[in-house]
């Protein structure tokens, strides 16, 4: 059997978004097992490419040859469903979904009501799709029309990595995401606000680019409330295993996750995690390892920092289970052979 795939990915591979993280560990993971992966990079913009980065995208993957096994990371494949019925029947195409495209935030109904229909649409031709987290799969099931037969998870993995000490004075609260309306990081402002009274200080790691009216509204807020010699807003970090082995809370107020990569990382260093209670948050962190409040609710995010950051008790009790949480999860190698089983099934 030839072990032979076309990994087609959109914009910049080497970003340190959780989505691209995972493309390339698997890709490497893949290659580790025995796989011959092409790359195929599609071009900027998607979701919402311009038409002649479209045109460009569809004819690369047309390109490949009758029977070719190609897989395609869904920030793009979802809105390709026109190019996906053509070419259903020539090649197998496997749909890599870490979130649908219609559950970003800031989307307005029309705009969701169009990915949902075009993403519905694409996976329909899709021989198999993967996903990140059972939340998922449970929501293509639901509201896309993909049988479980069809769909296989594949969660992140996660690396070995010094615990957090949690002895930072003050108590360091460290959130990594990058800077869009999705990761919240608004909240998470407005709540340090609340306990200002309280000895702590913050980081915000993420990319500053991807999204500059988010990172510019988010540098203004924290100048409006007089925190900026408390809040660093620290752009992007190659690797934040040593940030999260200094920090002592990790808070990210997301207002949807289709996995969350960061959490896990945190959990598997120990720390205690305040989040809020949407997507596939609540599969990850454990209630005894975190506490989840409502979306968009800085009142209960601000309280739930204060109970962290005024009881030291609680504080590592939180850490401990997250500790033992992290010890759980799965490494990149289970995440690699479990998409590797599922297609090399298609071969």
């Amino acid at each position: 059997m030839s072990l032979s795939v076309t990994f087609a990915y959109p914009g910049d591979l080497n970003l340190n978004t959780g989505g691209y993280a995972y493309d390339r560990r698997v890709i490497a993971g893949l290659s580790e097992i025995g796989w011959s992966i092409e790359r195929l990079p599609l071009g900027e913009g998607f979701p919402a490419p311009a038409p002649e980065v479209k045109r460009e995208a569809e004819r690369l993957l047309s390109a490949l040859p009758d029977g070719a096994l190609v897989v395609i990371d869904g920030l793009a494949f979802g809105v390709l469903d026109e190019w996906a019925k053509r070419e259903a029947r020539r090649l197998c195409i496997v749909a890599l979904v870490h979130h649908p495209l219609a559950l970003e935030t800031g989307l307005d109904m029309h705009e969701q009501g169009r990915f949902h229909a075009c993403e519905r649409r694409a996976l329909s031709f899709a021989r198999h799709v993967i996903v990140t987290s059972p939340m998922t799969a449970r929501e293509l099931d639901a509201h896309y029309g993909v049988p479980p037969r069809r769909i296989t998870v594949a969660i992140p993995g996660t690396d070995p990595a010094p615990i957090a000490a949690g002895t930072g004075d003050p108590p360091h609260i460290l959130s990594i995401g990058t800077l869009t309306p999705r990761k919240g990081h608004d909240v998470l402002i407005a709540a340090l606000k609340e306990v200002e009274h309280l000895p702590w200080r913050a980081t915000i790691v993420g990319s500053q680019t991807l999204n500059p009216a988010t990172a510019t509204l988010l540098r203004r807020q924290v100048e409006a409330l007089g925190l900026a010699a408390r809040i660093s807003l620290a752009g992007e970090c190659d690797d934040p295993r040593a940030l999260l082995a200094g920090a002592d809370i990790f808070a990210l107020a997301s207002r949807f996750e289709g996995y969350g990569m960061v959490f896990a990382e945190a959990l598997s260093q120990g720390l205690p995690i305040v989040a809020c209670r949407t997507g596939a948050v609540p599969d990850v962190v454990p209630d005894e390892a975190g506490l989840l409040v409502p979306v968009d609710d800085v009142g209960a995010f601000a309280q739930a920092l204060h109970s962290l950051l005024t009881d030291e008790t609680l504080r590592r009790t939180k850490a401990e289970a997250a500790r033992c949480a992290g010890a759980k999860l799965p490494g990149w190698a289970m995440t690699s052979g479990i998409i590797s089983t599922a297609l090399g099934a298609l071969r």
